[in-house]
């Protein structure tokens, strides 16, 4: 940034300090999610080779995950339950050829050469040597872009498509206009792929797909689940679920929209006395085509059993 040609007053010192701090916020965020992106690929791939060529994997069989899950925690390393890394090695196995695309350091984790003298910080500074012609098989996106414009949450939505020519239409079309994970899973949901295969005016409809799009924007990056625990950080200690509730009641004409049609709201944290001891339900909802209660709990973390009790007992 030349300064040396600035005409300084009050206003051009409020300009660059704003500039400046919304370049930089930018490249943290970019800078988390592709180390992110690009550790989840190098613990998928160490999977991987390990059951191929593990001197000892006959020891540990169908167990792996399980005892991989175990030792793993001790570390604390983030995402490290048995799903997780099955979902990891999938990344590795979706896209193997990310390897073409690193620097010659960091594909010294690959083969497990990182000498003592060398820094995993400094290997990661810029994980490319230079902007990447590396392509997939049949796709026109440098992966280079797949991992620095795309979250993880993105990427996980990908790999879990099956066909390869459907999961780089989507690909494209995501980068192309920067989807939120929520628009790439709506999109996914509502067979764009295939209604674009049967459109006759495939141009006007990615233009028309395109222009009502939710955008993925830097604030709803650093908000990941992965890029909370990645950093350490729970979401819990960054949001609570009476901010969420604010949220969501800020824009309760759009959560009811996408709830679906025939919800009205009728409460927020609705007490009811179970024994001696009161509790709240989060939000409460009338169907008036059903002609019932929908109760809605907020979690910020994984579904699990205790939530399931919680909701029975609440019905009841």
């Amino acid at each position: 940034m030349n300064t040396k040609d600035i005409e300084w007053n009050f206003r051009s010192l409020v300009n660059s300090i704003g500039q400046i701090h919304s370049e930089f916020k930018q490249q943290a965020f970019h800078s988390v999610n592709t180390l992110l992106t690009l550790r989840n690929w190098l613990i998928g791939y160490y999977i991987a080779e390990y059951e191929l060529k593990g001197s000892d994997r006959a020891d540990y069989g169908e167990k792996l995950f399980e005892r991989l899950e175990e030792e793993l925690k001790r570390f604390g390393v983030s995402r490290s339950n048995k799903r997780d890394l099955y979902k990891l090695r999938l990344f590795y196995n979706t896209y193997p050829q990310i390897v073409g695309s690193l620097n010659p350091q960091l594909q010294k984790l690959i083969n497990h050469k990182l000498s003592s003298s060398s820094s995993v910080s400094s290997i990661l500074i810029d994980p490319f040597p230079q902007i990447v012609e590396s392509m997939t098989p049949q796709s026109d996106i440098a992966l280079r872009e797949l991992i620095t414009k795309l979250s993880f949450t993105h990427i996980e939505v990908l790999i879990n498509i099956d066909d390869e020519t459907k999961r780089q239409f989507y690909e494209i079309e995501c980068i192309r206009g920067n989807w939120s994970v929520r628009e790439l899973k709506r999109q996914v949901n509502s067979l764009y792929y295939e209604r674009s295969g049967l459109s006759t005016d495939k141009k006007k409809l990615s233009e028309q797909t395109q222009q009502k799009v939710e955008i993925f924007s830097p604030a709803q990056s650093i908000r990941d689940p992965y890029i909370f625990e990645f950093l350490g950080l729970k979401p819990l200690e960054v949001m609570s679920e009476s901010d969420l509730e604010d949220q969501i009641l800020d824009r309760l004409q759009e959560f009811l929209l996408e709830l679906g049609h025939g919800f009205c709201f009728e409460a927020r944290q609705k007490a009811i006395l179970i024994g001696d001891t009161n509790f709240y339900i989060d939000l409460v909802f009338y169907h008036r085509i059903l002609k019932c209660h929908v109760l809605v709990e907020l979690k910020l973390t994984d579904f699990n059993h205790e939530n399931i009790g919680q909701l029975n007992t609440y019905v009841s």
